[in-house]
C-alpha cells in the first residue's frame, strides 16, 4: 500500500516509521498515532482520478479543486482508555494540469483519552510531476499512557506490567522518487525526542527503562523503496504491495541511541470468486545496535498480527504472516475470516514454534463510499492471551 503515514509509530512509539493506512481502535491495542485516519483519507485519494477545477459540463457551476473530509472517531481501549479521534484531511491535485498523479492529501488528527493520553498529527502527502515525485511530512506531539511487559517472549507471557507515560515529538520527511515499473524509492528524514516517566503502582512490575526521568533524543537517516501494483489500494482485488524501509539512528546525528531497524512488508491478493478476496500478508522486522524498547520489533501493531495487545510482547526480531477471505454482501455489508502466527525473538535463529503467537477472527464490512470500494470495518479476533475488538476505516492490509 501506498504508505501516506510513513512513521511506525507504534514500533517506535515516539520515534519510528509508521506503516498503517488507516487508524486502528482495538481494544485492547495500543494504536497507532491518530494521524492514520488522514492516511485513509489519502489512501482513498490515491485510488481516485485527480479532479482540477474547473466547470461542471452539465451544470455550468464551477467545480472546486479539492475535497474535505472531517471524520470524528471514538476510541475505547484498555491500554489508553476511551476517548475520540478527531479528523480532518483536504484532498486535491497538487498541480491542476497533472492528470497521472494521485491526489496529495493535508491531514490534521487528534486523540484525547480519558487515561490522560493526547496527541495531535500535521500530516501532508504530495504527489507531482505526473507521478514522478511524491514528498511526504509528518509530524507528532503528545503523551501516551501505557504499559511496558518487557522484553522477549517470557516477559510478555509473564503478564508483569510497568505503567509508563511518555511525552515527546517527532518529525519526519521522505522524498521517494519513481525509478522505473512504478519502484519509488528515496531517502528519509527521522527526528524527535522523548520523555519516560514511570508511574506509581503496587504491584510486581518489570525493571524501569534505563532513560526513564531523562529527555531522549533520536535522529535517523533512512531509506524506503516500494512497489504497489494493486489497481485499487483501498479495497485491493488482485496486484501486490512490496515495501522495505531501513532507518539508521546514529550519535553523530545527535541521537543518543545509534541502531538500526529494519522492516519489510509483503501483501498479495487474489480475486477467488465473485466478490470474493483472498488476501495474503508477511510481515518482518529486525534491530540492530542499541536500540530502546520502543525502537524494537513490537507484535501486535498495524494488525500484524489482530487479537493482542500491541507492546506487550516485543524483541530484537519478529515476524508475522496471516492469510484472509473477504467477501462482499448485498446492501452494503461484507464478511471475513482470517487467521495467522508470528513470533518474536532476541536473534534471527532463536525463532522456536512452541513461542509462535497464534491468531484468528471474524469481521463485518459497511461499505461507506462505492466509487472508491471504502469500507467500515470491525474485526474481533483471538490471541494467545486475550480477545480484541477493533473498529476502522478500511481494510487491515
Amino acid at each position: 500500500m501506498r504508505k501516506i503515514l510513513v512513521h511506525k509509530f507504534v514500533n517506535l512509539f515516539l520515534f519510528g516509521v509508521l506503516s498503517t493506512c488507516s487508524i486502528e481502535i482495538a481494544v485492547a491495542q495500543i494504536p497507532p498515532p491518530p494521524g492514520e485516519d488522514p492516511a485513509v483519507l489519502a489512501q482513498a485519494a490515491t485510488d481516485a482520478e485527480p479532479q482540477p477545477a474547473g466547470v461542471n459540463a452539465s451544470t455550468g457551476a464551477k467545480q472546486p479543486r479539492g475535497s474535505i473530509v472531517i471524520a470524528p472517531l471514538p476510541i475505547v481501549s484498555p491500554a489508553i482508555g476511551a476517548g475520540i479521534v478527531p479528523v480532518f484531511g483536504y484532498i486535491f491535485p497538487f498541480q491542476v494540469k497533472d492528470k497521472i498523479s494521485p491526489p496529495s492529501v493535508l491531514g490534521v488528527a487528534g486523540l484525547l483519552t480519558d487515561n490522560g493520553t493526547h496527541a495531535l498529527v500535521l500530516m501532508s502527502d504530495l504527489f507531482m510531476k505526473e507521478n514522478r515525485y511524491e514528498i511526504r511530512s509528518f509530524y507528532f506531539h503528545g503523551a501516551l499512557n501505557y504499559d511496558l511487559y518487557g522484553e522477549g517472549y517470557e516477559a510478555g507471557t509473564s503478564n508483569l506490567r510497568l505503567p509508563l507515560e511518555q511525552q515527546g515529538q517527532l518529525f519526519s520527511v521522505y522524498f521517494l522518487r519513481n525509478i522505473r515499473w512504478n519502484v519509488f524509492a528515496g531517502p528519509h528524514f527521522v527526528t524527535g525526542n522523548s520523555t519516560i516517566t514511570v508511574k506509581p503502582t503496587s504491584e510486581e512490575a518489570p525493571a524501569a527503562p534505563q532513560d526513564a526521568g531523562v529527555k531522549t533524543n533520536l535522529t535517523a537517516l533512512g531509506l524506503e523503496v516500494l512497489r504497489d501494483s494493486r489497481p485499487n489500494r483501498f479495497y485491493p482485488e488482485t496486484g501486490s504491495l512490496v515495501d522495505f524501509t531501513a532507518d539508521f539512528f546514529a550519535k553523530d546525528l545527535g541521537s543518543k541511541y545509534s541502531y538500526q531497524s529494519y522492516h519489510f512488508t509483503f501483501n498479495k491478493y487474489w480475486s477467488v470468486g465473485r466478490q470474493q478476496v483472498l488476501a495474503y500478508n508477511l510481515f518482518g522486522c529486525a534491530t540492530g545496535g542499541e536500540a530502546p524498547f520502543y525502537g524494537k520489533c513490537i507484535y501486535g501493531t498495524s494488525s500484524e498480527l489482530r487479537g493482542y495487545t500491541a507492546g506487550r510482547y516485543l524483541d530484537e526480531y519478529m515476524f508475522a504472516t496471516q492469510l484472509e477471505y473477504r467477501v462482499a454482501l448485498p446492501w452494503r455489508l461484507g464478511l471475513t475470516g482470517f487467521g495467522g502466527l508470528g513470533g518474536v525473538a532476541s536473534e534471527a535463529n532463536k525463532f522456536r514454534a512452541n513461542q509462535f503467537l497464534p491468531a484468528g477472527g471474524t469481521g463485518i464490512r459497511f461499505l461507506l463510499n462505492r466509487k472508491f470500494n471504502v469500507n467500515l470495518r470491525t474485526d474481533f479476533a483471538w490471541g494467545k492471551d486475550n480477545f480484541t475488538w477493533s473498529v476502522s476505516v478500511g481494510e487491515a492490509f
